[in-house]
């Protein structure tokens, strides 16, 4: 394939918060560590404090993996071994565990981690990387999961859920599978994915397990290992700051502030911290805790404690406090030995609410990366292009201003009546001038006509452009064939489109096509042609 990068502001697709920080704008310095390139790597391994336990987590990695029912293919193996090192680092992605892996930036998202484990490898030879998927089981909103896009078309899993999204049982799902399948089509690579997607979906108990099945038998070649952080030894080496922060509130006190400097220099919040960010996590169960007369109840049932019986609780039973979206970031970096977190674009932004948290609890803060991003055409899209005279770069303005642009750049005649509407304007000075001296309460009048007549000129110059667009109907309709092709919904391909379809056409150099074009660091935008 044929690969063009082009900058991220050039998309048109992402905030200007994000282009901000992209750009390292020093208003954010405050907000983040280091900068994501190789110096910014340098300085926060010759500093990073590790306080993960790393034999807990190759262990519980280790049972996890054992859920597969596969034995485990030697990279990912030789990952979980080289995380006993000290001179062992991880690169963290996360996700929800969409069904069927969701949108495409979900691989984005993976890819990204790897290559940029490769990078850091090249870089610093004596130290070790391994990449880290975060899957989000203690996720509770399953609306946002339980449906796939693919060839344009809606896949959805109907089901009565409560509760942890990984826990989940699978048990319902068959007509989502078979109408996955069917739109697969009999290929080769459709055959190989309709059978990966129901071994995981069917011989698995739960979301977590079926969701690890299908993204290690997509990426365990490259060594990637997929964490569930739903464990009650992980949240043991949390469960001092669950503690700490539930009571005292410290979280809520330094995201707010955070929150409000952003604010200060025109960054908008994409969360909004609450006085206690942790649920209460049984199965089938995930509900806020609030404080309320002195004691802490879990919203919507008939449990409560005092103090001193909630700091039992969470002594005795860690794994029944989830973090929520603000205090997960530092539960993650407490439990891995990370340097980096790859994510979206409002990802990538929420994660400068944080910083003053993280330095309250003395965690690393580790370098914020935004995950690449790719839009694939199989249009011969540069021939296209070059047909109809643009840039590759154009395809990503709104339609309606391609189409005027493109018009205006093509067409013969002078579409604006600017010239004329001067000379207007200055006779009607001369108009405005002469009814003045006969009655000054005549002007008035004069700007009124003056501006009815304006009004007119826009709306025949709209006439002009209306007539030479039907002139040029054939050009018009390719233009907006390729922008419906490559924006499906009005949006980035990734935003909505599953892998599946770019999986059947190309089997697994589908990944390793992302492999081998993917640049974590030169932060651009890819565009991959057949």
């Amino acid at each position: 394939m044929k690969a063009t990068y082009i900058d991220y502001s050039e998309t048109r697709s992402f905030s200007e918060g994000l282009i901000r920080y992209l750009a390292n704008d020093p208003e954010l310095a405050a907000f983040s560590s280091e900068r994501a390139d190789i110096q910014g790597f340098r300085n926060l391994i010759n500093r990073k404090k590790t306080i993960a336990d790393r034999k807990i987590l190759a262990e519980t990695l280790s049972e996890q993996y054992a859920k597969i029912g596969s034995p485990l293919h030697a990279s990912v193996q030789q990952n979980i071994n080289l995380l006993l090192n000290n001179n062992t680092f991880t690169v963290c992605t996360g996700h929800q565990l969409n069904l069927f892996t969701g949108p495409l930036y979900f691989i984005f998202k993976i890819v990204t981690a790897i290559n940029l484990a490769k990078e850091l490898k090249n870089n610093f030879p004596d130290k070790d990387f391994v990449p880290v998927y975060w899957m989000a089981t203690e996720d509770h909103d399953f609306a946002e999961i339980n449906h796939t896009f693919i060839s344009g078309k809606k896949i959805s899993w109907e089901h009565e859920a409560a509760g942890a999204t990984g826990r989940l049982q699978t048990a319902g799902i068959e007509n989502a599978i078979k109408e996955y399948q069917q739109i697969l089509g009999i290929s080769e690579h459709a055959a190989f994915l309709s059978d990966l997607i129901f071994k995981a979906y069917s011989e698995h108990k739960n979301l977590a397990d079926s969701s690890r099945y299908l993204v290690n038998a997509l990426f365990e070649e490259y060594g990637l290992l997929i964490l569930d952080a739903d464990d009650k030894r992980f949240k043991k080496q949390f469960s001092s700051i669950i503690t700490d922060d539930i009571i005292q509130q410290n979280s809520f006190r330094n995201i707010s502030e955070a929150t409000n400097k952003l604010s200060k220099v025109g960054i908008e919040a994409q969360v909004n911290p609450r006085e206690i960010n942790f649920f209460y996590l049984l199965d089938e169960l995930r509900e806020r805790i609030v404080f309320e007369n002195g004691r802490y109840h879990i919203l919507n049932t008939e449990i409560s404690f005092n103090e001193e019986k909630l700091i039992q609780e969470i002594n005795e039973h860690p794994e029944r406090f989830s973090p929520n979206v603000v205090m997960r970031p530092l539960y993650q970096e407490v439990i891995l030995p990370n340097l980096a977190y790859i994510g979206g674009g409002a990802e990538v932004i929420y994660w400068l609410q944080l910083k003053q948290n993280f330095d309250y609890y003395g965690v690393d803060f580790p370098i914020v990366l935004l995950r690449n991003s790719v839009m694939f055409s199989s249009l011969n899209l540069e021939n296209k292009l070059n047909r109809l005279d643009l840039h590759i770069k154009d395809i990503f303005k709104n339609v309606d201003d391609l189409k005027k642009e493109w018009v205006l750049n093509h067409t013969e005649h002078l579409l604006n009546l600017h010239d004329e509407w001067q000379e207007l304007s200055s006779i009607f000075e001369k108009i405005k001038l002469r009814t003045y001296k006969i009655d000054p309460s005549l002007s008035p009048s004069s700007e009124a006509i003056k501006a009815r007549l304006h009004r007119a000129i826009k709306t025949l110059e709209a006439k002009l452009m209306k007539a030479e667009k039907r002139n040029f109907a054939d050009a018009l309709s390719q233009i907006e064939q390729v922008k419906t092709k490559l924006f499906p919904n009005g949006g980035l391909q990734e935003r909505s489109e599953n892998f599946g379809l770019f999986y059947v056409k190309q089997g697994k150099s589908f990944i390793q096509t992302l492999i081998e074009n993917f640049k974590p660091l030169d932060l651009k935008f890819t565009i991959l042609e057949e």
